[in-house]
């Protein structure tokens, strides 16, 4: 009888090891710190909006949301450590247009896969680019820009941020659709093309919206359309290039995403209190300030933009000849 006793008790010790899945499951989620792993390096605006975004979520949630950056190789070491990590929620990260959309056609391999290794759990913000050119280019809107192409052709540059990137995507969609021809300079990072824009060593440059609109604003470079379908609410005043060139819209944006295998609960909770976090007028506004959008989207809605983005991105990605091993 001691026997069933202590095995009984042994038992009932085991109960809460035993129960903390199910509670990870069960919708109370979170009920301890988060891990957010951000792929890119701090003290951009990457960082800062994913450390926005985690600030509001602790105070929702009375967890701490305690951001990693793991950067490396275009982000897919962030990436990987995402798809790798437990699938109970309390190991989440930044997803988007570059792991998801842009390197399964840009790299000739993956440590993940991004359609079967990841939980897409919602929308988290868009972020327009700008096309912006020195103040020696004689075009002061995109028609005079275009004419201006096409009567030198491949005598004019633009940088952008890298190869692949959506800052080099939007650069090869506006030489299809305006049929004209520039030479494409890559850079490792925006800060050096916007040095070499402002010093006239490149002709244009397609970068993300904050660093060069603040340019532009201090009359250092010349800013003559975003990328986006719509213009921006940030600068209004620029028109968008879809206003001269039909269907055209490139936009850096990001989602919130876990492992595969998140429980649902979990995934209805992250996204339901990231859709409250993304309405806070304080965060809008700080978003604002750096040039993005608030973007929540549901969970079917950010697996299927994902898919969209990418079987429109491809063709884009091989055009431009850009590959990685």
């Amino acid at each position: 009888m001691a026997k069933v006793i202590l095995a009984r008790r042994a038992a009932l010790g085991l109960l809460p090891a035993l129960a903390a899945p199910a509670l990870a499951q069960s919708g109370d989620w979170p009920n301890r710190p988060v891990r957010y792993i951000n792929p890119y390096p701090p003290g951009g605006p990457t960082d800062t909006l994913s450390r926005i975004y985690c600030a509001r979520m602790s105070e929702l949630t009375g967890q701490q949301f305690v951001v990693e950056n793991r950067s490396g190789s275009g982000g897919n070491v962030g990436a990987d450590a995402i798809a790798k990590s437990a699938p109970d929620g309390y190991t989440i990260g930044l997803g988007g247009v570059a792991s998801h959309a842009i390197a399964p056609t840009l790299y000739r391999s993956l440590p993940f896969d991004p359609e079967r290794d990841f939980t897409l759990v919602a929308g988290l913000w868009q972020l327009p680019n700008l096309l912006a050119v020195h103040l020696g280019v004689a075009a002061q809107s995109v028609p005079e820009l275009i004419a201006l192409l096409k009567a030198a052709p491949g005598q004019y540059s633009f940088g952008s941020a890298g190869s692949g990137t959506t800052l080099h995507l939007a650069g090869e969609m506006f030489r299809q659709l305006a049929r004209v021809e520039m030479v494409h300079v890559p850079y490792r990072g925006s800060a050096p093309a916007q040095l070499d824009l402002v010093a006239g060593r490149i002709s244009m440059m397609f970068d993300n919206i904050p660093g060069t609109l603040s340019l532009s604003r201090q009359g250092q470079v010349r800013p003559l359309a975003v990328t986006s379908a719509a213009r921006s609410p940030v600068a209004p005043e620029i028109p968008a290039l879809s206003e001269y060139l039909p269907g055209f819209d490139v936009v850096s944006w990001t989602c919130v995403c876990g492992p595969a295998g998140l429980p649902p609960a979990v995934v209805g909770r992250m996204s339901a209190l990231t859709k409250q976090a993304l309405e806070t007028p304080a965060l809008i506004r700080a978003y604002q300030d750096l040039g993005a959008s608030p973007w929540w989207t549901g969970v079917e809605e950010i697996a299927t933009y994902r898919t969209a983005q990418k079987e429109r991105l491809a063709p884009l990605i091989r055009a431009s000849g850009a590959k990685v091993d």
